[in-house]
């Protein structure tokens, strides 16, 4: 780093996004991206909208705004739009967190997260998972932290029931419950519906998985009108045009064509569980995801090594270093094709390693 890099940051570590390679022609199987492409309809948006780069996005994204607040059934008021899931979490890390009012996620989660309380200069602790890699609610019930909890988990794919979350968002009034769903429309029920009868809720969404669009950069908070107010003053503060013509044009696209994309998950869906069964019966230990990925580990092949013999055969597939799951692979769940030439070469590894 500079010598003009402010000491605030020194104990910064940054946020690591899935490797994209360009070396060579992979099956990408590593990024939770979709493996299906944008509708048509959004297609050919987007190509229109980009006839009009010349002006200002509208900042307020309108059209959008009602679009998702109908379709989830609440108000405009109770919508924000923004650029990915990621920005709606920062803004809330900044608009709710300080020396006063910490905040508290599961030692095993979206990595994101602990960036954005340094980022911000806000305390945090974090919560282990049980054994079993779920999350406890009751470790979160009355807590008198700001909480955030990806649901399902990521990278584990664990869900918790809509009765779980309302029970720590009751046990925490005076406190901001943050659910981030980037993976709600593969498993597990929605907390959006709370945001009615609970003030202190705020749902985090994205386009980017179940909506094919995360090179568009596209998420979305839902929560109560004074939450979203608070929100935005961030936003303004920071970077009012922040979703621009084109991703805001997709996005409206997107919620016209809904049924296409809830097929593409419904696919996702079978074939995700299809090679859960495929993956145990070669010894894998499997968690129960919810999520577009499977989580697994076998039990004679370290998680870097299969990750790294599968990437040597042009499959990627995600590894992490914590210790605790450290033989693990995180595998996003592609189409059957892309799954079988998965299945073949751990099969091939496997063999390998006898």
């Amino acid at each position: 780093m500079s010598r003009f890099f402010s000491s605030k940051y020194k104990h910064l570590s940054e946020y690591v996004p899935g490797e994209q390679p360009k070396d060579k022609k992979y099956i990408k199987l590593n990024t939770n991206e979709s493996p299906f492409p944008p509708s048509e309809k959004v297609i050919n948006a987007v190509l229109e909208a980009a006839r009009g780069l010349n002006l200002y996005c509208d900042p307020e994204c309108s059209a959008l705004t009602e679009s998702v607040a109908e379709y989830y059934g609440v108000n405009s008021e109770n919508v924000l739009m923004t650029n990915g899931s990621d920005e709606i979490l920062n803004f809330a890390f900044s608009a709710f967190g300080d020396i006063e009012h910490p905040f508290a996620f599961p030692d095993i989660t979206y990595g994101f997260y602990p960036v954005f309380a340094r980022m911000n200069g806000v305390p945090f602790e974090t919560i282990a998972l049980n054994d079993d890699f779920n999350v406890d609610p009751d470790d979160y019930c009355g807590i008198n932290k700001n909480v955030v909890i990806a649901n399902p988990n990521a990278p584990t794919g664990l869900v918790l029931s809509l009765k779980e979350i309302e029970k720590i968002i009751a046990s925490n009034k005076n406190n901001v419950i943050i659910i981030d769903e980037a993976y709600i429309d593969f498993g597990g029920e929605s907390s959006i519906s709370l945001i009615k009868k609970y003030d202190n809720l705020l749902v985090s969404r994205t386009f980017s998985k179940s909506f094919s669009l995360a090179g568009g950069r596209l998420g979305f908070g839902v929560g109560s009108a004074e939450i979203i107010k608070d929100l935005k003053k961030i936003k303004y503060s920071t970077n009012p045009y922040n979703v621009n013509s084109m991703t805001q044009s997709a996005g409206f696209a997107a919620m016209k064509d809904v049924k296409y994309y809830i097929d593409n998950c419904k696919e996702i869906i079978r074939v995700r569980e299809k090679y859960k069964k495929e993956l145990s019966a070669r010894n894998f230990f499997v968690t129960d995801s919810s999520a577009n990925f499977i989580f697994a580990k076998h039990d004679k092949i370290p998680g870097a090594v299969l990750y790294s013999e599968l990437k040597k055969r042009g499959v990627l597939v995600r590894h992490f270093s914590t210790e605790k799951i450290s033989n693990f692979v995180r595998i996003t769940v592609g189409t059957d094709e892309q799954m079988q030439a998965l299945l073949k070469n751990t099969d091939i590894i496997i063999g390998e390693n006898r």
